[in-house]
């Protein structure tokens, strides 16, 4: 068990909602990139090759070359506050806690990423402290893929398994067909949205071959598409779905966004709408790869207008919905009223233990 200061037995016990994005570099800078994807192209969810072959790939090619070329695309859309990704889940994060706040004096709403910073590792460590005894943890991810959700669960269990008092573990696999979120993104996009441009939805891509082994990534992306269109009201053939950010040599769910959008473009599709359904916030591969990479393919190919539309981020929708799906995984728990571990009768234990006044240091007077 991992060494930690002594248990204060009195404290009162918290619940706790998590909410957990993938991560960002500390800064734009080539070393935190590289440090960043030391650890995001490591994990064995993300890559699923044999370690013994990957590593020395991943340390003696990769990480040698792509962070400068990744740096220069963080510096693109980098803010004054930081990286987007960051300060949009913050920022949605303080969203959901003011829906909560008549519970916060028990409950906490935190953020955490599952690569960077704040390390989901050291917000359990903070909440363990606080003694936590319930825990809703919700990956920012709508759809599920074990590259991404999973991998959450993963990191979640390895710090677990450290922990004397396990707390109660609610976790949240999925929410693409929760009651109302695709409302919620219907709403949003049909004020900004013209019947009479072809939309494109762009979902991250990941390798065929995950799926086939059964991950159900590309049936939850392809629902998500259709019923969001049938909530738009979008006709057949007004509407496509494309998958983006391919690595490597292997196949990957098709077809890839890049080539999609310039095959529109050489149909005669000259005015295009571009959402990405699977990101809860803006981030890299939706500001720099969609909004500007993907924008000058369509318009080289012959497009005439793209229009780029920006994921919920930390609109009061969102952070509504997120909280009324929090309170659909726990609400038994607002029944509960903290209470504080019995420090008596281990504190008359103590004083018949010879040893009493070294255990009494974790338990207040």
């Amino acid at each position: 068990m991992t060494a930690n200061r002594p248990f204060k037995h009195p404290t009162p016990e918290q619940s706790a909602i998590i909410l957990v994005n993938l991560g960002t570099p500390d800064d734009p800078s080539p070393k935190a990139v590289r440090r960043y994807l030391a650890e995001f192209l490591s994990d064995p969810r993300v890559i699923e090759l044999p370690r013994w072959f990957w590593l020395p790939v991943l340390y003696g090619v990769i990480l040698n070359i792509r962070p400068r070329k990744s740096a220069h695309a963080y510096q693109s859309i980098w803010t004054d506050q930081g990286s987007p990704l960051a300060v949009h889940t913050d920022a949605l994060t303080k969203g959901v806690a003011d829906v909560l706040k008549p519970h916060q004096s028990w409950l906490k709403v935190a953020s955490a990423m599952r690569y960077g910073n704040p390390n989901l590792r050291q917000v359990l460590r903070d909440l363990r402290e606080r003694n936590t005894r319930r825990i809703l943890v919700v990956p920012l991810y709508p759809q599920y893929s074990a590259t991404t959700t999973a991998s959450v669960f993963d990191a979640l269990t390895d710090e677990l398994q450290q922990w004397r008092w396990l707390p109660e573990l609610r976790f949240v696999a999925d929410y693409y067909r929760a009651p109302g979120y695709i409302d919620l993104l219907a709403n949003r996009l049909r004020p900004s949205l013209d019947p009479n441009r072809h939309l494109l939805y762009s979902f991250h891509g990941i390798p065929e071959r995950y799926v086939r082994a059964g991950d159900p990534y590309y049936c939850q992306a392809q629902a998500t598409a259709r019923r969001l269109a049938e909530a738009l009201g979008r006709e057949p053939g007004s509407w496509s779905l494309s998958f983006q950010s391919r690595v490597g040599k292997e196949r990957w769910l098709g077809p890839y966004t890049d080539a999609h959008l310039q095959a529109l473009a050489r149909r005669g599709i000259t005015d295009l709408d571009v959402i990405c359904p699977g990101f809860a916030v803006d981030c890299l591969e939706t500001l720099e790869e969609i909004a500007m990479q993907n924008r000058d393919l369509f318009l080289a190919a012959g497009g005439k207008s793209f229009t780029y539309h920006p994921c919920l981020n930390a609109g009061a929708d969102h952070a509504q919905f997120l909280a009324q799906l929090a309170l659909a995984q726990c609400r038994d728990w607002f029944d509960h009223q903290p209470v504080a571990a019995s420090a008596d009768a281990f504190a008359a234990h103590l004083r018949e233990q010879p040893d009493a006044g070294r255990l009494a240091a974790g338990v207040a007077e």
